[in-house]
């Protein structure tokens, strides 16, 4: 009976396991990590969310202005960004002019599209950013093909 408690009394001692402080003490460090770096990353977010919202401007620029170069013209208002997928009955498309579907801005809406002319050039085209309206700051604020220099 006694070698039995020997090897039992062995067994414990070489198992370590932790304690419920030391546990506790890491959920704690972690969720002071994650309450203090969390807003730092959700803040990039936004950033990168305007970001891609310029990128993909300035693509569907280039595709419009290949759209006129075929075309002789920018797509009309309600041709709309779909012209550059799709003929819309122009006799000189040749198109498509996009590798895939229009896309969406990055928060799920319809970029805005108003040509010939548009209010700021021949044409504009706009994000109206994470409210979906016009104006706002922050990720709430439109990103445009017509001050893109400004806003970069």
């Amino acid at each position: 009976m006694s070698a039995i408690r020997a090897v039992a009394t062995v067994r414990s001692r070489g198992q370590r396991g932790f304690t419920l402080i030391e546990l506790l003490v890491v959920i704690i460090v972690l969720g002071l990590l994650v309450g203090l770096v969390g807003p730092r990353l959700f803040g990039r977010v936004g950033q990168s969310k305007q970001a891609a919202a310029r990128a993909q401007i300035e693509l569907l620029g280039a595709g419009l202005d290949q759209y006129r170069l075929d075309a002789g013209s920018y797509p009309t208002t309600s041709q709309g960004l779909d012209a550059l997928q799709r003929n819309p009955g122009v006799a000189n498309w040749n198109g498509p002019y996009l590798k895939k579907a229009v896309p969406k801005d990055p928060w799920g809406n319809a970029y805005k599209y108003r040509c010939c002319p548009g209010q700021h050039g021949d044409y504009d085209l706009w994000s109206e950013g994470g409210d979906g309206q016009p104006g706002g700051e922050g990720e709430n604020a439109d990103i445009t093909s017509w001050d893109a220099s400004a806003q970069q």
